[in-house]
């Protein structure tokens, strides 16, 4: 039978807001294959595709899963509490070093993978060039920081004071075949793009080719949540190397199978503490249904929530908002109880317990985290998904075989996978600022 897709699935598979796919249907541009005994339309794949702006539903042929040819290794900066890590060594790739500022992350590393070398402490003071020429790849998710222009074209030494700087030297000191860096979308827009073309410049300083920036969205690579994370993949220009995103999966996975057995984990998940809501809160997010916020509470509800903020524009969707079990989960956030960015359980009224943050996250249950509990899901909440993760791993091996093989296994050939200089970047950066408008 054919896979049929929701409303929110839709809009997801599109890239497009839901009230763009409702206007749509509305209008007769999009028509469903079916409805739902709810009212509620449904999409067949086939009649997406006409409206596929990023390609996910495309005929892309199947995942990339690579056996890495040699031993590859990796040192990651900011490495939190190993969600990108843990996806690499799942990939098949070795961690070298990991650098983490936050004692409770390191605790986390620690307890997890002894034998990882963990160095806790500020970047600022790691030397690098212990692996220089030894490590094939450099990953990161530095802080998004403004840099100061001195001039049209900005250098490493203009950007000292950031920490993408000490990204930049780690890379400078080891000289990795490849570097990563992860960052948050808004990257694409931070100082109207200049801080991402400053990023790119000295990167191109350094020797590597900057290939086009891609914003990944989570939720086509296995993982049941609407994260999303700009990748920042730099070629050594010396190495002749090729390099392709992960290709998208194209079914998704919905809350319910990050928390029960299914396809994502082999049993339920397991019980463990979690936050709690106020008294009076927990009664109030009792009236709101599966997939709903603050506008589907009576209005005398609706008022005593939100306050003042009841009568002020935009949509606020994220407060009072009850997560669904057929769909997948909005980006979580550092604090699940938090008035602004609610992610209440589909069922219970209550936030996510911290064992069903990290499932969300695609870490395995015996991933144990280290620290308050709000230290707990702070690091799973800044964390990078795993699976993820080993998806960005298997084309980075990828990438590495083509290198080191002597048989030169080609990799397929598309225009924007390739690298490209740093004025050429800038040009594509101000056309994915224009589309986002």
């Amino acid at each position: 039978m054919e896979k049929l897709y929701t409303l929110p699935q839709a809009a997801d598979l599109l890239s497009m807001g839901k009230h763009v796919v409702q206007k749509w249907v509305r209008s007769g541009q999009l028509l469903p294959e079916k409805v739902s005994e709810n009212g509620n339309p449904l999409f067949s794949a086939d009649r997406l595709k006409s409206f596929d702006t990023e390609g996910h539903l495309r005929n892309s042929g199947e995942p990339i899963r690579c056996k890495p040819y040699k031993d590859y290794s990796v040192v990651e900066l900011f490495a939190g509490a190993g969600g990108l890590a843990l996806g690499l060594e799942k990939s098949g790739i070795k961690c070298a070093m990991l650098n983490e500022l936050n004692k409770h992350a390191c605790a986390t590393l620690r307890k997890n993978r002894p034998n990882w070398n963990v160095i806790e402490g500020d970047v600022r003071e790691v030397d690098f060039s212990p692996y220089k020429d030894k490590v094939d790849i450099v990953t990161g998710g530095f802080p998004c920081q403004s840099f100061s222009y001195a001039g049209k074209r900005l250098g490493f030494e203009d950007a000292r004071g950031t920490l993408f700087f000490e990204f930049a030297r780690a890379v400078k000191e080891i000289r990795p075949l490849i570097c990563i860096g992860e960052n948050v979308r808004g990257l694409l827009q931070h100082e109207n793009g200049r801080t991402l073309e400053g990023m790119i410049s000295i990167l191109d300083e350094l020797g590597y080719d900057v290939v086009p920036t891609q914003v990944l969205k989570a939720i086509f690579y296995r993982v049941p949540q609407k994260r999303e994370r700009l990748i920042i993949v730099g070629l050594r220009r010396d190495a002749n190397l090729k390099f392709r995103y992960p290709t998208p999966h194209k079914d998704l996975y919905t809350v319910g199978e990050a928390l029960k057995k299914g396809r994502l984990y082999d049993c339920d998940v397991p019980h463990s503490e979690g936050q709690k809501y106020p008294k009076r809160k927990a009664e109030i997010l009792a009236h709101v249904p599966q997939g709903g916020y603050w506008r589907d509470l009576p209005e005398d509800l609706q008022k005593e929530y939100m306050q003042a903020s009841f009568y002020l524009g935009g949509g606020k969707t994220g407060m009072a908002r009850r997560m669904s079990w057929d769909e997948p989960c909005l980006t979580l956030t550092c604090a699940p109880a938090q008035k602004q960015t609610e992610r209440c359980h589909p069922l219970e009224n209550r936030p996510f317990t911290v064992r069903e943050y990290a499932r969300i996250q695609t870490f395995p249950d015996n991933w144990e985290f280290c620290g308050s509990l709000s230290e707990q899901y702070k690091q799973i909440g800044n964390a990078v998904p795993v699976n993820l993760g080993e998806e960005l791993g298997h084309t980075l091996i990828e990438a590495l075989n083509y290198y080191y093989s002597p048989e030169k296994v080609e990799i397929p050939q598309m225009e924007y996978y390739m690298p490209l200089k740093a004025k050429q970047q800038q040009v594509k950066v101000k056309q994915q600022q224009l589309a986002f408008a």
